[in-house]
């Protein structure tokens, strides 16, 4: 029998590289004969980086640049052939490099995301792909913008800064400065969402929250970002804030939309990189798993994805993961089986400390039963 793990990252515990090899280890250490295959997965948020090194051959390029608080941090991208640049905002701008203490969207940017594109530009690149998902921000891109040219002004003629409390003194813009390579450059975006920039659907009164924003703040933001996105549509020419998947990573999806870019399901783009369906159809049983399941992982995100082409080539897949909320009765339409890896009542702290080990014992189990089963 062989086995195909394939999760995406259980955010704040484990990278989709590190949970498959805790699925992995945990079932060779009932039956070592088991054949094991590992593909992390990701679907445009946290780990598709990592699960693009793991799979593609390509350098990996550090630089210094902006984070999500305005410090300076080192941080990479990978580089395919000095052409194609894989550039993920999470290890830039991302929630997680953020203190839960800290986390206030008034107080972040995506100014960092514009310095390593610019980065990658002046390494001769001449297409960038963009994972988007696990942003700190809600800025609508205001700080990537203003990296890469664009300058921003209050009322008064005065440049803005970066941050998102910014966005909301905007009220004129000026791409004239735009570095002119950006039109010469394929911008692919791995987009998890299909959510437009404003509105109930929107960046912000679905995300915001999330990203510490308060109820007043979600709908300061919400119309800060109705009008930011009017005045860059006009300075431009288009419509895309309310294209599907503009309102991604606190609006990023929109800005790289007015770029000229494209957005892609992120769980596609990488499971065609990392060869996934290949390798569900030479196995018998494949895992994913995730920090948290509900109704939502069917459309876009990556265990998602995995159990689509597990049911395609008429394979079983289960799921594992830190937190099942809501009926199962739409996620096993495509899942063999939904289980959390948390053996009791536990706090957050205590889940994402001990990931790892909840795994392990959920996939031993897991595997002591398929083992039992098989040997009859």
């Amino acid at each position: 029998m062989k086995v195909l793990f394939a999760p995406d990252s259980f955010k704040g515990s484990m990278s989709s590289a590190a949970a498959a090899k805790v699925m992995e280890r945990a079932f060779q250490s009932v039956d070592p004969l088991i054949e094991t295959a590992i593909k992390p997965m990701a679907d445009g948020g946290e780990g598709t980086l990592s699960a693009m090194v793991n799979a593609i051959e390509g350098d990996m390029v550090e630089l210094g640049c902006t984070g999500p608080l305005g410090e300076r941090r080192t941080t990479g991208y990978l580089e395919i052939g000095n052409k194609t640049a894989v550039i993920e905002g999470a290890e830039i701008a991302g929630l997680p490099l953020v203190p839960e203490e800290q986390r206030n969207p008034d107080y972040t940017t995506t100014y960092g995301i514009g310095e390593v594109i610019l980065h990658a530009l002046d390494r001769g690149n001449k297409e960038l792909v963009l994972a988007l998902g696990g942003s700190s921000s809600n800025d609508g891109g205001l700080g990537v913008f203003q990296a890469l040219g664009m300058r921003a002004y209050d009322a008064d003629g005065q440049s803005t800064g970066c941050f998102g409390k910014d966005v909301m003194k905007v009220d004129s813009v000026d791409f004239t400065s735009l570095d002119p390579r950006l039109k010469e450059t394929t911008i692919r975006v791995a987009c998890d969402v299909d959510n437009p920039l404003t509105g109930s659907r929107g960046a912000t009164y679905v995300y915001g929250p999330q990203k510490g924003a308060t109820e007043k703040q979600v709908e300061e933001y919400d119309q800060a970002l109705e009008h930011f996105g009017r005045l860059v549509e006009e300075a431009l020419g288009g419509n895309f804030s309310c294209e599907e998947g503009a309102g991604a990573a606190g609006g990023l999806g929109f800005a790289f939309l007015a770029l000229g870019g494209r957005l892609f399901s992120g769980a596609e783009l990488v499971s065609d990189a990392i060869q996934l369906e290949e390798a569900v159809k030479k196995s018998d049983m494949i895992i994913t798993g995730e920090g948290q399941s509900d109704v939502q992982t069917l459309y876009g995100k990556a265990p998602g994805y995995v159990a689509k082409l597990a049911k395609e080539n008429g394979k079983p897949v289960i799921l594992l993961s830190g937190s099942l909320d809501g009926p199962m009765d739409e996620l096993n339409t495509i899942f063999s089986g939904c289980f959390s890896i948390v053996p009791g009542p536990r706090s957050l702290g205590s889940c994402i400390e001990n990931g790892e080990e909840y795994l392990f014992e959920a996939c031993r189990q897991m595997a002591h039963l398929i083992w039992t089963i098989l040997q009859k």
